[in-house]
């Protein structure tokens, strides 16, 4: 480890992007139980999974403690974010609120993700491949136990716009640009191609023989 880095990182802006991920991650699993009209219990574990699943993979691979086995903050917002959604109206959600939620998500991860990853001394492709496992995994965990389809093999850009999160930020910091603003630019730049996906249909070619 590196206790220089990892104290600049700790008294950063980053981890308000952790907890503001870790957020809308569970709102869009709490949205995905109400979908499917599922009981209270299911909305609390929905949005637990799909809160702090990408950041447990992340923290197991890079080597770091479990995030949310030492901080209660995390798995008490994503109860918190379940209840909020219970006692919502379902009108007041749109259709596509999952995927609004989630882009917030994926793009507020990207970056966090490979922030963390660097942190730890982990190198930079590493490190940028570890925000899209942050990003994607606890979306994957939902679609899974929702038995839907994952939201990574739907035609429109989803991995792409994690990518660019992370890889945007590694590359900015590895430059010399300050965290906030490399950590700003990548959450807005991978936003908005999610965003472009969501509401315009962007995505990559298909294979095709």
């Amino acid at each position: 480890m590196h206790p220089p880095i990892l104290q600049t990182f700790s008294h950063s802006l980053l981890p308000l992007l952790d907890i503001a991920g870790t957020v809308v991650f569970a709102v869009s699993g709490a949205l995905e139980a109400a979908r499917r009209r599922q009981t209270i219990l299911t909305f609390l574990f929905f949005a637990a999974i799909t809160g702090v699943g990408g950041g447990t993979v992340r923290d197991l691979l890079i080597g770091a403690p479990v995030f949310w086995m030492h901080v209660s903050a995390p798995i008490a917002a994503c109860l918190l974010s379940a209840l909020v959604v219970w006692f919502t109206p379902g009108r007041l959600w749109s259709e596509r609120a999952v995927d609004w939620f989630d882009g917030i998500g994926i793009a507020a991860y990207g970056v966090f993700g490979s922030a963390k990853a660097l942190a730890y001394g982990i190198p930079i492709l590493p490190a940028a491949i570890m925000g899209i496992v942050s990003a994607c995994m606890g979306g994957i965990f939902r679609d899974m136990l929702a038995r839907a389809p994952s939201i990574i093999i739907r035609p429109e850009l989803y991995v792409t716009a994690v990518a660019l999160s992370s890889s945007l930020y590694v590359t900015l910091t590895a430059l010399g640009c300050p965290l906030f603003p490399a950590a700003a630019f990548a959450f807005v730049a991978g936003f908005l191609v999610r965003a472009g996906a969501i509401r315009k249909g962007w995505g990559l070619p298909t294979y095709r023989k």
